[in-house]
């Protein structure tokens, strides 16, 4: 009897634990109760709920199980072991488990929204959505219900009412950080930056560590070029991922002046919390006989984007007597023209958009692919919990995403000599394929409109130099700009010509640009077109200056493209040196620079010596034709030597390892 009161002693003590969020003493406490009461449900559930909370997802599942195996109609236990047959990407699982426990008590909301998030893991939204709404018909209130059916309706394209589900969710529960997180998520993706910017620093006033809200607010401003808190916040930034926090999408850091090897720990970090490597991976070591390489290239992005702009020709060019090409489209939305070129360049194109990760690994496997190309890697519609689960031999980080992973199941990563030189490999988890020319594939086929606009046409004056960078705006960075406006300032009549992706940035930028002296007027924005008309304005540009520490990448291909020089800084990082790879592929290695002071001297010189630009333009015109850069048919040979060299190491059953190709004369 007195194992009995100890217990529930300690239970109560655990409970009070529980619930002021001290999860590891709470733990403790639990399992001592539960060694003088082994077979006691209330504590076994409440043991289960801090493991998932503490992520200790088979440990709290094995748990559950021994408690359903005394009593199987413990609806509690059967919510706790669906939550963590979730989380370990078993959703199929987990709704026959929450089924189970609605079974027994059909009006049980937790139960309910839970399965809800189940059956949108599987890729079946509408379900979800009326699963949501069964918990919210049993309570209305059910904040947790409010919040899941918000990220329904997401998926399902209904933003203004997951919005409206989250403003209802936070009506009652002004604190509560998951929905303001989702709305601020949302509001970020669809350009709201400044409405993101609110909800996001109102989060981290409830909770200054929530997982990657820092990130998210160094990311939107930088999207609108609010550079007030960049250096403080930044600082904070490279200071989380130092310690080992969840501080924001590996994809944010690219952008700052974050080292490679802080880089790499976000990566991991970002792997590790959110595609972990699966406890039951697909492909299990065996070795797969084929008369062709079977390569599947993985992407949300087939469609009118950078990524498909510069990979269609090569999916055209591939060897279909070597290779047996698949394209695995994991974005939804209309293709487009190049989408449609991709889909028709590919032996096998499978649109998997609707299918859960397990479901499109599990194809893969049974297709026997021996190479899984990730075009995504963190960019994008990117499906990384399908290579999670090892869904091939073989797992390359290619194109999308100009740095490491962080996964130890991705193989390798694609690169030159360029933009990871010998002494980075270290900041890379991948091994290294290092190609001959440029990382970068180009399509030689790529169309430019005939017709060039008029200056006046897109708002530049008559007459002066004009500079542009047509780079997304969140790489632009007080430090380059400040070069900018002083280029501004000594060149008479000059204008910079700049991309507009969201109103809030001409307004900043413009305002930057006064309190440096240089009339607002002399920035001009330049507003999204149809891509053959974008690559024919680049005409009316004189010289494009790049950014730094995030060079530009399809954006340094596109100028080039169309006879338009390049100037750039190589950085410390493979987004950083993508610009210079570009311009040693096409034969100007002149342009690139390696300090600022160069780079603003260069790019001086260039604008007011007539002769040099026009020499470099020359240069550039004869040079688009006979050097690597736009030589799509060199790039597929040695890309295809890359692909063959891995798959004679995989079916050697050596594991990766880096390597050059040799170059093809």
């Amino acid at each position: 009897m007195d194992h009995l009161a100890d217990a529930k002693q300690l239970f109560l003590e655990a409970l009070a634990l529980q619930e002021k969020g001290d999860l590891e003493r709470a733990e403790g406490l639990y399992r001592k109760a539960l060694t003088l009461a082994p077979e006691r449900p209330s504590v076994m559930n409440n043991l289960a709920a801090v493991l998932f909370s503490l992520k200790k997802y088979s440990e709290a599942k094995l748990l559950c199980e021994r408690l359903l195996a005394i009593d199987p109609a413990d609806a509690t236990a059967l919510l706790h072991l669906g939550n963590c047959q979730a989380q370990l990407d078993l959703a199929g699982e987990a709704l026959i488990a929450y089924d189970k426990a609605l079974m027994i008590r059909p009006d049980y909301a937790d139960a309910l929204t839970n399965r809800g998030n189940a059956l949108l893991a599987l890729k079946r939204p509408e379900e979800a959505l009326a699963s949501h709404e069964r918990a919210l018909a049993v309570i209305p209130d059910h904040v947790t219900a409010l919040n899941n059916r918000g990220i329904a309706l997401w998926h399902l394209g209904r933003r203004e009412e997951a919005s409206a589900s989250w403003d209802h969710a936070l009506r009652i529960k002004p604190d509560y950080a998951e929905p303001l997180f989702n709305r601020g998520d949302l509001r970020m993706l669809s350009g709201e930056y400044d409405k993101a910017i609110e909800d996001f620093e109102r989060l981290l006033t409830i909770d200054p560590e929530y997982d990657n809200a820092l990130g998210n607010v160094v990311h939107c401003r930088m999207h609108v070029c609010d550079w007030s808190k960049l250096a403080r916040d930044s600082a904070a930034l490279s200071a989380r991922v130092q310690d080992g926090k969840r501080a924001a999408a590996p994809f944010t850091l690219l952008a700052t002046y974050a080292s490679p090897a802080e880089q790499l720990q976000c990566a991991r970090i970002w792997a590790n919390d959110k595609h972990p490597p699966s406890s039951n991976p697909l492909w299990l070591g065996d070795r797969y006989q084929h008369d062709r390489i079977r390569i599947a290239y993985m992407s949300g992005e087939f469609r009118e984007h950078a990524t498909s702009y510069l990979i269609a020709g090569l999916l055209e060019l591939h060897d279909t007597s070597r290779f047996q090409i698949f394209a695995i489209s994991t974005g939804v939305g209309e293709r487009g023209s190049t989408g449609r070129r991709i889909e028709r360049a590919c032996e096998h194109f499978m649109d998997v958009s609707n299918k859960p990760d397990r479901e499109v690994a599990s194809r893969l496997r049974d297709h026997e692919i021996d190479i899984l190309v990730n075009l995504n890697g963190y960019f994008g519609t990117a499906r990384t919990g399908i290579c999670a689960m090892r869904a091939a031999p073989v797992q390359v980080n290619y194109l999308g995403f100009p740095g490491t992973m962080g996964a130890n199941y991705m193989d390798y990563i694609i690169a030159d000599r360029h933009v990871i030189p010998e002494d980075q490999r270290k900041h890379f988890s991948e091994q290294v394929v290092y190609l001959p020319d440029t990382y970068q594939a180009n399509d030689s086929k790529r169309k430019v409109s005939p017709l060039t606009p008029s200056r006046a046409e897109v708002g530049l004056p008559d007459h002066g130099f004009v500079f542009c960078c047509f780079n997304n705006n969140h790489k632009i960075l007080p430090d380059m700009f400040d070069i900018w406006m002083r280029l501004l300032s000594k060149i008479e009549n000059s204008v910079l010509w700049l991309l507009q992706d969201n109103v809030a940035v001409s307004k900043n930028l413009r305002r930057e640009a006064q309190a440096r002296s240089v009339a607002p007027e002399r920035l001009i924005f330049a507003p999204r077109v149809k891509m053959e008309d974008h690559l024919a304005r680049h005409r009316l540009a004189d010289l494009f200056l790049d950014t730094l520490p995030h060079n530009a990448h399809t954006t340094a291909s596109d100028a080039l493209w169309t006879g338009l020089p390049v100037l750039t800084i190589m950085g410390n990082s493979f987004a950083g040196r993508v610009a210079g790879s570009l311009l040693y592929a096409v034969g100007l290695p002149e342009l690139i620079t390696n300090t600022r002071e160069d780079y603003e001297a260069l790019a001086l010189k260039l604008a007011i010596d007539d002769g040099l630009l026009a020499d470099v333009k020359a240069r550039l015109a004869r040079n688009r034709a006979t050097y690597p850069l736009f030589n799509t048919d060199r790039y597929r040979k040695h890309i295809e030597s890359a692909y063959v060299t891995m798959w004679e190491r995989y079916q050697r059953g050596e594991p990766p390892e880096s390597f050059a190709v040799p170059a093809l004369f």
